[in-house]
């Protein structure tokens, strides 16, 4: 894998207002810092766009599960999505209101302890479908739960094809090919999603060929849910016509209830990650040893791969002349040897201790975090619109002993 910064993405949508005015010289790190005024002010879009359509978002707890702020969000929006029990069961418990589940491996152990907690249920294939449709009325008894299909568009808009629902053998979805017309009976849904980091045109062009392939089939529907992927809380996202084409949707189709499910935009830009420089030295090249590491504490950084940005830092290819001495590779604690940040320029050189502030890190972060090699996970903290920093959890050996046996 490249470490050249020019080969890697550099996330276009970064905001850094308001983050520069806050002192992160007392927080205790590693330790990621949830703004509690950005996260609402995201929710406050959302929820506009709610209002404005009637949809109803939910909040995927796959890309931000930190159930401290739920009494916040669920004043916001409509219930939370699940992938696993365990997120089902947290979003009952945690959230309440609606609780959506999607999984591509229903068995009846785990379908049992989904039914506590789902108030709607989406299978992945007829197979699925067919092999559970009696079970789930049996199970559930007098609790209502509603039913969905995911399909396959066969309709990409995501260049990564890590991230892209609809590549090219995908196992997400049934395809029009493969769809079973003589099996629809029960369902009550359609359920797609191919967009992941998307403004709303990309949307736009997903529906019509959602109608054009599906379409026969919405009459005897009571509900869509449309994925998630849409950035609708980014500065430059396309929220008016987010709001016409669901409007305009709806007025096509005024018997269905629709559903968007969105994981990045309930917290994007509304957290950062606060590191401080270990140690440095000099192979080569500048390198700083920092207390945060991109496998255990950021792995989309070697996943995906991508640069994140640093407060007050640029990446090294844009280093201006003069500054060439002020550039480091920044790297973890761990003994992997590929945990490396990336490198990046700098307006003076670092010096020992200094905090160093990743921002957009409340997304995909705490829930995909890990303890490879002991590393401790860092602290959950908030700041609230005065500046008061909150650790609202620190986390320690037991944390790691406990994934073990």
């Amino acid at each position: 894998m490249s470490k050249n910064n020019e080969n890697i993405f550099i996330e276009p949508w970064i905001d850094t207002e308001g983050w520069d005015k806050l002192d992160f010289s007392k927080v205790e790190t590693p330790s990621y810092v949830v703004s509690l005024e950005k996260l609402e002010n995201n929710l406050k879009i959302l929820k506009e766009v709610e209002d404005k359509t009637g949809a109803h978002i939910l909040m995927a707890l796959k890309g931000f599960s930190m159930f401290s702020t739920f009494s916040l969000i669920k004043k916001y929006l409509s219930g939370s999505e699940a992938s696993s029990v365990n997120e089902a069961r947290l979003g009952y418990k945690e959230f309440g209101k609606e609780t959506h589940v999607f999984s591509p491996s229903y068995t009846e152990e785990n379908l049992r302890e989904y039914i506590k907690y789902a108030d709607h249920l989406v299978f992945n294939s007829f197979s699925q479908w067919n092999k559970f449709a009696a079970f789930v009325k049996t199970t559930a008894g007098r609790r209502k739960i509603s039913c969905g299909i995911r399909v396959n568009l066969e309709h990409s808009e995501v260049e990564t094809s890590m991230y892209d629902p609809s590549s090219e053998n995908s196992h997400f979805g049934v395809t029009i090919k493969n769809f079973e017309r003589e099996n629809i009976k029960g369902l009550e849904g359609l359920h797609f999603h191919n967009l992941c980091e998307l403004d709303a045109d990309a949307l736009e062009r997903s529906l019509k060929v959602f109608e054009e392939k599906f379409g026969e089939f919405l009459g005897g529907m009571k509900w869509v849910n449309f994925g998630g992927g849409h950035h609708i809380t980014r500065k430059d996202y396309n929220v008016s016509l987010l709001c016409k084409i669901l409007n305009d949707f709806k007025s096509r189709y005024p018997h269905l209830e629709i559903y968007l499910e969105p994981g990045e935009a309930i917290a994007l830009n509304a957290g950062v990650l606060v590191a401080s420089v270990i140690d440095i030295f000099k192979n080569n090249k500048n390198i700083a040893v920092l207390d945060v590491s991109a496998t255990t504490h950021m792995p989309d950084v070697l996943e995906m791969p991508y640069l994140p940005t640093i407060l007050g830092a640029e990446p090294s290819h844009k280093a201006t002349v003069g500054e060439e001495s002020h550039i480091y590779r920044l790297v973890g604690p761990s003994c992997l040897t590929g945990d490396v940040i990336g490198e990046y320029s700098f307006t003076k050189p670092l010096e020992i201790d200094q905090k160093l502030v990743f921002m957009n890190m409340a997304i995909y972060t705490m829930v995909k975090n890990n303890t490879f090699n002991g590393v401790n996970l860092p602290n959950i903290t908030t700041v609230d619109k005065t500046g008061k920093i909150k650790i609202i959890k620190k986390f320690g050996y037991k944390d790691f002993k406990n994934r073990l046996s």
